[in-house]
């Protein structure tokens, strides 16, 4: 899969998406002022990670269609498998690999994350990018959707002289 280079709103963005059991983009978590919430969603959009589907939720309508009705963001297969949440299967269909997913599948890199962080010392942003071969701003989006929102894990994060931010998980 192509590397795809995501902002650190995009990355919020998606991850919250994901740690929906619907895959819903709205209600969106993150701070956004003005048009910026239209950007991101056209960029994300454009980049095949989110996806327009039929609003049931009039509170989550992202536009309108002569012929659709009210339209809504949920994001996609590719923009779980990016997050590490699936493996991005494209032989089936969209519902078959949202169907799949599972947060607490063994031998994920989510798993990995949490492990990391429930180390005794924690795990900074670079080692967690050393061992899931994720950029910063993915290690950050899993740690505010999925681990946060979704699973509701409380991450900790102290400064550490000569280590630097060191984020923790309380031991399970």
């Amino acid at each position: 899969m192509p590397q795809i280079q995501l902002t650190d709103t995009q990355a919020v963005i998606l991850s919250a998406a994901c740690a929906r059991d619907d895959g819903a983009v709205f209600p969106i978590t993150a701070k956004l002022k003005g048009g910026a919430v239209g950007n991101v969603c056209k960029s994300l959009l454009k980049l095949g990670l989110i996806e327009e589907i039929p609003a049931t939720d009039l509170n989550t309508v992202w536009r309108h269609d002569e012929a659709r009705g009210p339209i809504t963001l949920r994001a996609t297969p590719l923009a779980q498998s990016m997050l590490g949440i699936t493996e991005h299967d494209a032989t089936t269909t969209p519902a078959e690999n949202v169907t799949r997913s599972s947060p607490r599948r063994k031998g994920t890199k989510q798993e990995a994350l949490i492990e990391m962080l429930r180390a005794p010392d924690g795990a900074t942003i670079e080692e967690i990018m050393a061992a899931t071969d994720w950029q910063s701003h993915a290690v950050r989006g899993a740690m505010a959707g999925a681990l946060k929102k979704k699973l509701g894990l409380e991450v900790t994060s102290e400064k550490i002289e000569g280590r630097g931010r060191v984020y923790r998980l309380p031991a399970a």
